[in-house]
């Protein structure tokens, strides 16, 4: 399985611009820019779109897990709260905190507390960070 997804970026760092689109249409050419990755202008950036790529996915993944467990949520929320800090190597993603709140009459609290913690790190997003990164660079005149 293979999702897609692509930028354009135009001009310098400061005062350039980019796009992002997703093959699916949910994102098409959606801007950002340097004042909204490390700035407070409104609009989307990377580590946005990884923090709310995250919260989906772990929900699943313990709506999963609880699903082993004979268990049927009612509700999951989670938000992820990532951390990007300028390091002495550049600019890094140091931490996400996931808060997940979950509406499960009945549940045992260690079922659920089990549940959880096999939902993050199983959840295919948590293990981004250790994944192997390969790459084809082309460079056209």
């Amino acid at each position: 399985m293979i999702r897609k997804a692509s930028a354009v970026w135009t001009g310098g760092l400061k005062d350039g611009k980019g796009t992002v689109s997703m093959e699916s249409g949910v994102l098409s050419q959606t801007p950002y820019s340097f004042g909204r990755r490390f700035e407070n202008e409104k609009g989307t950036n990377p580590e946005e779109l990884i923090a709310a790529a995250h919260a989906a996915c772990f929900s699943m993944a313990l709506s999963a897990q609880l699903g082993s467990a004979n268990i049927k949520p009612e509700r999951v929320e989670t938000a992820a709260d990532l951390t990007l800090e300028k390091l002495d190597s550049g600019w890094t993603i140091t931490k996400v905190h996931l808060t997940v709140s979950a509406k499960i009459p009945g549940a045992d609290e260690a079922v659920f507390e089990k549940a959880a913690q096999e939902a993050k790190e199983g959840c295919p997003v948590s293990k981004l960070l250790k994944a192997t990164i390969t790459m084809t660079a082309q460079l056209s005149a």
